[in-house]
């Protein structure tokens, strides 16, 4: 996943260090964050093993859901753009063995080519 190091400039304000302290009881001893994006308060983190969504649920936000996604486990994925009058665009991802997408609304303004592409680095194999 060495193309995800190229996309670090579209992580937007997220602080790598600190998204890794946050993710500390989360991730593996020897796993790296590559690119993470922020989503009003949930996030979206591509480490070099998996994809996780981080879900703050609640006013004070401590509460979270965390879905951690093997990229092996993703069989497709698709981001649907925010129209004229939809303010929200929204991320679908299979995986494999579940019925239903996993969805994650995501609001105007996210860097949705950047999402796009780092799934499309994890899923992907690489070219030959």
């Amino acid at each position: 996943m060495g193309f995800l190091t190229g996309l670090l400039g579209l992580a937007g304000d997220v602080d790598r260090e600190g998204l890794a302290r946050e993710l500390g009881p989360v991730l593996l001893p020897d796993e790296g964050i590559e690119v993470a994006f922020q989503i009003v308060r949930d996030q979206i983190v591509f480490t070099d093993r998996r994809l996780i969504l981080v879900d703050k649920q609640g006013v004070s936000g401590r509460k979270r859901a965390y879905h951690s996604v093997p990229y092996r486990a993703i069989t497709m994925f698709s981001i649907e753009t925010a129209g004229s009058f939809d303010a929200d665009a929204e991320l679908r991802i299979w995986i494999s063995g579940q019925p239903t997408p996993l969805t994650q609304k995501l609001s105007r303004g996210v860097d949705l080519s950047g999402i796009s592409q780092a799934l499309a680095a994890g899923v992907l194999p690489p070219a030959r």
